[in-house]
């Protein structure tokens, strides 16, 4: 079986900071496990408790996205956090405003998943929401990365990947 989108939602997020390291491909993930970086964005937000007070699919770590016309512009590793969470030093920041999520769940094996992101677009146009583009007509998206949906599989050997567009 290949990785599958089984379901596609709007939700609504608050205002958020996301916290992370940009970088300008997609590599970077190795160091943060080594580095325990996201240990430090989870101690600086006083646990990820608190981010899921604020938005319950919050919590996660996430690779963030910023493309236009196809092109990736920017990638960031990272999590969201309350909005006035202080950035550790060496961090940067990017502040959000209240939007809407339009939110795929691709269920397969783990080495799968990120590859079925690219029909994400087409099924949240599908489910009716449009997708939003910031003042220069890029578009972001992340990889919501949710424990214990991506991080445990379930018995057949699956995880649930939330991958996310801000939508209008």
């Amino acid at each position: 079986m290949m990785a599958e989108i089984t379901k596609v939602f709007k939700e609504e997020v608050p205002a958020m900071r996301f916290i992370g390291k940009r970088y300008h491909d997609y590599g970077g993930w190795g160091e943060w496990f080594a580095n325990g970086w996201f240990d430090t964005i989870e101690n600086s937000m006083g646990g990820t408790d608190q981010i899921l007070a604020v938005w319950e699919n919050g919590g996660a770590y996430v690779g963030l996205e910023r493309r236009k016309n196809g092109e990736l512009l920017e990638y960031w590793i990272g999590m969201f956090t309350p909005g006035n969470t202080e950035v550790p030093e060496g961090f940067e920041q990017i502040d959000l405003s209240k939007s809407s999520l339009g939110t795929c769940w691709i269920y397969g094996r783990e080495d799968e998943v990120h590859g079925a992101v690219g029909n994400c677009w087409e099924a949240v146009r599908n489910a009716g929401m449009e997708i939003a583009a910031d003042d220069d007509g890029a578009v972001m998206s992340f990889e919501n990365c949710l424990c214990p949906r991506f991080t445990t599989p379930d018995e057949k050997g699956n995880v649930i990947l939330d991958y996310c567009y801000f939508v209008k």
